[in-house]
């Protein structure tokens, strides 16, 4: 029989205001690390799915439009981990650590929430919809059980007492 941590996995969205096309020469280098980052995301530990069009990029897919605001875009990054610990390991460290210290060289700053943590059922794939849903979520109300952060975290449905690990090294790169 399963245990009760292997009933659920982590839901993470996080988006990114555009500051010039995806085509652009000053994403270039953006652009340059999608292939790479997203091949150490597959082959990380805990990594169970990620949100892509055929060609295994996720750029092209629309969601948040209505976050756009005055920016040449909104593009979503929408995963799913086997536990916040999986999550954290891969996101602060290596090289997907490196290419989030020049977010500001791609992205307009966000004052409110771009991202986003919820616990699904094991082998549910989050829709953009869903993920939407979550961020204005977190927006209105602040981390709960229903959409929380890596700063404020919450268990699993159902386990109360299984506060996930937090570590002095789950701090923004940039």
């Amino acid at each position: 029989m399963d245990s009760e941590a292997d009933r659920w996995e982590l839901a993470q969205v996080n988006i990114a205001r555009l500051l010039e096309p995806l085509e652009s020469p000053r994403l270039a280098g953006f652009v340059a690390a999608l292939d790479p980052v997203n091949a150490l995301a597959d082959a990380a530990p805990g990594f169970r799915w990620r949100l892509q069009d055929d060609s295994g990029d996720a750029t092209t897919i629309q969601a948040f439009g209505w976050d756009a605001g005055a920016s040449a875009g909104v593009i979503v990054n929408l995963t799913v981990w086997a536990s916040v610990e999986a999550l954290a390991a891969f996101a602060f460290s290596g090289h997907h650590r490196e290419v989030m210290r020049r977010r500001r060289e791609w992205f307009e700053p966000m004052a409110e929430a771009y991202l986003a943590l919820w616990w699904v059922p094991a082998g549910h794939r989050p829709t953009t919809a869903e993920a939407e849903e979550r961020v204005q979520h977190l927006r209105a109300h602040g981390p709960t059980p229903r959409a929380f952060t890596l700063r404020e975290q919450f268990p699993p449905p159902g386990r109360p007492d299984a506060a996930p690990a937090v570590s002095e090294d789950w701090r923004c790169p940039a």
